[in-house]
């Protein structure tokens, strides 16, 4: 008897070392996705979105949990300490998840504690002041800055986040100065703009074109190479890359996923874009649905995190 004890000791503690294994009639019981920001971003738009209709194609609701703090770090900890079973994922940005670890100290590696499940879709940042505001484009606001340093207060979502690190860039290359008060999330930092707290501010499509339809806002430019609207200039063509001030909205899970359950995720994702409840939301929020497969963006993942480190290196920041 003693002999087979020690054998079943042996066994357990053999299947201790090995990878996290479970059935493949994933998922059972609904998905949570946290959300590393405040509501009333563009975050918090398009996740209610895309877990609105994936329920169709995973018999399953998915589960929207703010978390935000500490920077995203927060939300970004619980999920690499998360089981990597499927049953939690992060809904984040390449900024929190590709520059951070170049700028602090990081009680975890997100670029190999987690992977890539999906990217939902990419989104341009717009430059805002409020629709009363003197400053009626551009190049108006960024001469006053320069005649007028640090005059003009800059709301935005935190130091190094995707509305700070598009901002400053534009103001370093131009030699203008503001003052930047950091907000926890776009969101609160849209409310100051709005509530004249501050003189300028930045957002994405979602968040940004109801205000300016409804007279509240004033856009001066966007990012990226295409128009988001017609009257309203792109920051290529005030000479800046094309690449500057665009955020790439990704949902990740535990790197230690199973194959399995990861192909059953992106599968899913790949359905909800060729929704056509999904693409019709979407668009009405001003959105793209340029969804790109996790495999994929793997690849970008990794170029852009050595891009920001290069940035970082190039830049002496203080808030």
């Amino acid at each position: 008897m003693n002999v087979w004890r020690h054998a079943i000791l042996i066994l357990i503690l053999s299947v201790g070392d090995c990878p996290i294994t479970y059935a493949d009639d994933y998922p059972q019981k609904p998905i949570t996705v946290i959300l590393p920001l405040w509501a009333g971003g563009s975050h918090d738009l398009t996740a209610r979105v895309f877990t609105r209709v994936m329920a169709r194609y995973l018999d399953q609701p998915m589960i929207v949990k703010m978390m935000p703090g500490a920077a995203g770090q927060k939300a970004t900890s619980a999920t690499t300490r998360a089981r990597p079973d499927g049953y939690t994922l992060l809904y984040t940005h390449n900024y929190m998840d590709q520059l951070q670890k170049h700028v602090e100290y990081l009680p975890y590696d997100p670029m190999q504690d987690l992977i890539t499940v999906a990217r939902i879709n990419y989104a341009p940042l717009c430059i805002l002041v409020r629709h009363e505001s003197p400053f009626e484009t551009l190049t108006d606001l960024l001469n006053y800055a320069k005649e007028n340093p640090a005059e003009l207060t800059l709301a935005h979502s935190g130091i190094w986040g995707a509305q700070f690190v598009p901002s400053l860039r534009i103001l370093l290359r131009e030699n203008a100065h503001m003052t930047f008060v950091p907000y926890q999330g776009g969101g609160p930092a849209m409310h100051a703009l709005v509530a004249g707290d501050a003189d300028v501010g930045s957002a994405f499509p979602s968040v940004a074109l109801p205000l300016a339809d409804a007279g509240v806002v004033r856009m001066l430019a966007c990012a990226g190479a295409d128009r988001l609207k017609p009257d309203i200039p792109t920051l290529v063509e005030f000479g800046f890359d094309d690449d500057l001030g665009v955020m790439h909205r990704i949902v990740l899970a535990p790197r230690d996923i199973s194959d399995s359950r990861l192909k059953i995720l992106r599968d899913a994702f790949r359905k909800v874009n060729a929704d056509d409840e999904y693409r019709a939301l979407m668009n009405k929020m001003g959105e793209n649905a340029k969804y790109q497969d996790g495999r994929e963006y793997e690849k970008l993942r990794q170029k852009q995190s050595s891009n920001f480190e290069a940035l970082v290196k190039s830049l002496n920041v203080s808030e």
